[in-house]
């Protein structure tokens, strides 16, 4: 009697945590599903290799919008990866309790929760005004301070799982610390790391409001970092809000094309480090 009581409970349970799984994945694909079904129909040749045309006229494409997007996230990872990595090799290898180092952790924090928008504007007024224009090098900068947070706090808990007993280990074989860190810890936790990166490179690859404020957008190609340069985002928004029909339907494309971006870079990534890892 209690056996049976007790399996009908665990299965109730079960039931219910299935449930929430399926319940918490059904955004995700109806997001994925609605983006997909009105996107696809309006990919062509064209929309690859083609500018926006002029306003009002149907046709054109995002070439330029795409290679700027690669190029911002690029310039992101330039400035974002490096600083977060050795943050938290610092937080997690050097300097745990110390006064400088819980400081990092909150201001970590904190930097998290600020909205992106604001970190466009303080680019804004740190660098486009001074330098009297937009440019790609402001925008990357913006990114790469979002991406910052999310670097640290992820590769930090990655390098704490690896076992104390490792490090110890090396050291007893008169290894110097910092080769037992880049040769030992990080390539114990390096998928772990890669996974946060990406996660990352995820978030800036969709950021719209710090862009606007540094990047600006532009409707041809930018033959330089020091200029506005053109972002699926930007265009996308740009595309959204206008009276054109024909332009919803390049928007619904660009974001098809902002997500296979999105999805091709994890998946490279993974498929390289996995062969790597063999």
């Amino acid at each position: 009697m209690i056996n049976s009581w007790r399996n009908n409970w665990n299965k109730g349970m079960m039931g219910i945590f299935t449930l929430s799984a399926l319940l918490s994945l059904f955004p995700l694909f109806a997001v994925l599903g609605y983006v997909i079904y009105n996107g696809i129909g309006s990919l062509d040749w064209n929309f690859f290799v083609q500018l926006p045309k002029a306003v009002g006229m149907t046709g054109g494409g995002m070439a330029n919008a795409i290679v700027g997007t690669l190029t911002l996230i690029g310039l992101a990872c330039l400035m974002g990866i490096p600083v977060g990595f050795l943050a938290a090799i610092y937080l997690v290898e050097y300097d745990r309790t110390s006064w400088f180092s819980t400081l990092t952790r909150f201001t970590t924090d904190v930097l998290t929760g600020v909205p992106s928008i604001i970190i466009g504007i303080v680019v804004y007024t740190a660098i486009v005004v001074p330098m009297k224009h937009f440019s790609a090098w402001a925008a990357g900068i913006a990114l790469g301070i979002i991406m910052i947070p999310v670097v640290v706090r992820s590769t930090e808990e990655m390098l704490k799982l690896v076992p104390h007993s490792v490090r110890e280990a090396g050291l007893a074989l008169g290894i110097p610390k910092w080769r037992i860190i880049l040769w030992i810890v990080v390539p114990a936790s390096a998928r772990g790391i890669i996974t946060g990166i990406m996660l990352a490179v995820a978030r800036v690859s969709g950021e719209t409001a710090p862009l606007l404020f540094t990047a600006l957008g532009n409707s041809y190609w930018a033959h330089s970092l020091n200029e506005p340069i053109s972002s699926l985002p930007v265009q996308i928004y740009s595309y959204a809000v206008s009276p054109y029909e024909d332009w919803h339907r390049q928007a619904w494309a660009g974001a098809l094309v902002l997500l296979l971006i999105v999805m091709i870079l994890n998946l490279g990534t993974r498929f390289v480090f996995k062969g790597r890892q063999k």
